[in-house]
């Protein structure tokens, strides 16, 4: 989950590795350095903080041509300037790591018994020492690297300098991305490419298991098996501003106003008419979906939520199984895979590593296939699945996720009309169903409109400590979600139930101090859902219902009503996700957190 930078070019490189740092802080932001070679001589600096933090402190002396950047998301060891990355060895070699070493502690025994001293609490520590010894015994930088490789266990994408070699970077990556930046006369790498978009538009994404090296003017990639390699030179278009806050005071808020352009995105090229377009899930997608009688989700976070509510759908409107399981726990358990069971797994950036180590798990096993639903083209979901369907939303800066969700719900209707068609959606269904995702960007633009209304509203939650979330029905996972939201970037304590569990054990809970928040659009369960909050109003408890206008809810005491613009069934958990995500957005800038960048969290996480 950390951010990698670095870069090897005629000119003075620091502002481009402190431009790179600050385009990663949502995959971490509790410590930052940066190491340069300049005249053969390795300068580090690290800061406790984030990125701003760094940059105030470096100098003039803080400077040159070749040089790593990282910032952290801590998992070994506390935020203290010893445990912030680089690490190094000797006064010549220094290294940076996304991921966690698992066999960490046999390799700090046996590096100490070696003479080395270790200054940190940190697994990376001992990736240096060994390279350096490697090299103690007449290996070059790479040769050294290569080496080194073998005996990590666990999850890594690294970048190695050495200040006797003054004009190379080593990278290698295992299970965390790396990306390279071609240049002119330069050249350059990541963990992600939005930390390059300012420096090139031409990117080379490496292969699980390979290693690299760059130079000024060449780049050079071995595979798993020690092979030289070509890997295919991709040019992203678009602007590289997407880590400009547009005039927003955050990047969350940006984020939320965008959902209406880029549901819409989502959809382009995937509806006609009146039906899907199947063929725009990729080649032989017909034939694949074809072989499906069974789907199991497999996803973490937020995107498991959007997995919860595609199981309401695929089971309820498509007619089939379904099964969603958080990712972490799915790859450490038996379990029986059905005959013709696709596996789907959900991921904004596609490189979540329980999500992908379970789509490796599920290659060894009989499903019939895999599917991802991804927002990065080419990251390493996309690139292992035997299907991708992109999301489309943009890149996503703010660390609690927005619209990547409402991306993900929409892509994952379209997915269940893939699969319905085929069991229970005949054409006036899909027809139905196409049209309300034709009006559905339209609908998500009125719901923005209620922004300053529920300001109004969020300064009530300031001095709160806890909060309850309710939903019935599909609705149930965008209480969830709305909670989860709450809970991320204001540090007030949230949780959800289905409405009907409230007698169960939370009823307990309510009083006059805790607000409690539900989701009511007009379907089938309103009246269930009616009675279940009359419960909560006659134990004193404040509510706030987000209410389809048609609904029947007017405020009274106790009972504050945010009305909800009308839309179809099918589409509500989508609509219902934007008022919950603005409520809890406003509540975090009322208590001052950090809205963007909360504590403890990041927005990839490449770790276990």
């Amino acid at each position: 989950m950390c951010g990698i930078v670095g870069a090897v070019a005629d000119r003075d490189i620091s502002d481009i590795l402190i431009e790179g740092l600050k385009r990663l802080e949502y995959r971490g932001y509790d410590s930052a350095g940066v190491a340069l070679i300049d005249q053969g001589k390795l300068n580090i600096r690290k800061e406790v903080g984030k990125v701003a933090a760094l940059e105030k402190v470096l100098s003039a002396e803080h400077a040159g041509h070749t040089g790593i950047a990282h910032t952290r998301w801590a998992t070994h060891g506390k935020p203290t300037e010893a445990n912030a990355h680089p690490h190094f060895s000797g006064d010549k070699l220094a290294v940076v790591h996304n991921g966690i070493i698992e066999n960490h502690e046999s390799l700090r025994e046996e590096l100490s018994s070696k003479g080395y001293v270790f200054a940190s609490e940190t697994d990376t520590e001992t990736i240096a020492h060994l390279i350096h010894l490697l090299m103690e015994e007449g290996k070059s930088l790479l040769e050294a690297v290569k080496a080194a490789i073998p005996r990590l266990e666990g999850a890594y994408g690294l970048a190695v300098v050495h200040a006797d070699d003054p004009e190379r970077i080593v990278c290698a990556r295992s299970g965390s991305p790396l990306v390279l930046g071609l240049g002119f006369g330069e050249n350059f790498l990541a963990s992600d490419q939005l930390a390059l978009r300012q420096v090139t538009d031409r990117f080379v994404y490496l292969d699980e298991g390979d290693i690299a090296e760059i130079t000024r003017t060449s780049h050079t990639i071995w595979n798993v098996d020690g092979q030289q390699v070509e890997r295919p030179v991709e040019r992203i278009q678009g602007k590289a501003d997407s880590a400009d806050k547009g005039g927003y005071r955050h990047f969350m808020l940006k984020e939320i106003f965008e959902q209406p352009a880029v549901v819409k995105n989502t959809l382009q090229g995937r509806l006609g008419s009146d039906h899907i377009l199947e063929q725009s899930f990729g080649n032989g997608a017909s034939d694949i979906l074809d072989k499906v009688q069974s789907v199991q989700i497999v996803a973490c976070g937020t995107s498991y939520h959007a997995g919860m509510v595609a199981k309401y759908w695929i089971e309820g409107i498509a007619g089939i199984p379904c099964r969603v399981e958080v990712a972490s726990e799915f790859r450490y358990r038996k379990f029986v895979v059905s005959p013709g069971t696709l596996l789907v797994t959900i991921s904004q950036s596609g490189e979540t590593a329980d999500t992908l180590a379970a789509l490796r798990l599920a290659k060894e096993l009989d499903y019939c296939a895999t599917l991802t639903v991804c927002n990065v083209a080419q990251s390493s979901l996309v690139r292992e699945s035997d299907l991708a369907l992109m999301t489309e939303a943009g890149p996503e800066i703010g660390v609690a996720s927005t619209k990547a969700f409402t991306t993900q719900l929409t892509a994952l209707l379209i997915l269940t009309v893939a699969l319905g068609r085929r069991y229970a959606i005949d054409k006036v269904k899909e027809a139905a169903i196409v049209s309300a995702l034709h009006s559905l960007p339209g609908t998500l633009a009125t719901a923005l409109e209620l922004d300053d209304e529920i300001c109004g509203i969020a300064e009530t939650f300031a001095d709160k400590h806890h909060a309850l979330f309710l939903g019935r029905g599909i609705q149930w996972p965008i209480a969830m979600e709305g909670a989860l939201k709450l809970k991320e970037i204001s540090y007030i304590h949230a949780e959800s139930y289905p409405a009907g569990e409230l007698k169960h054990g939370p009823l307990a809970l309510v009083d006059d101090d805790m607000p409690v928040v539900a989701v009511a659009p007009n379907d089938e369960l309103l009246e269930k859902l009616k009675s279940n909050l009359e419960e909560v109003q006659a134990r004193g408890g404040q509510l706030y219902v987000f209410a389809d206008k048609q609904a029947g809810f007017k405020n009274e005491s106790g009972l504050t009503v945010i009305p909800v613009p009308h839309s179809e069934e099918i589409v509500a958990p989508i609509l219902y996700t934007l008022p919950l995500q603005l409520l809890s957005y406003h509540v975090a800038v009322f208590k001052g957190t950090d809205v963007d960048q909360p504590r403890n969290l990041a927005k990839s996480v490449t770790v276990e």
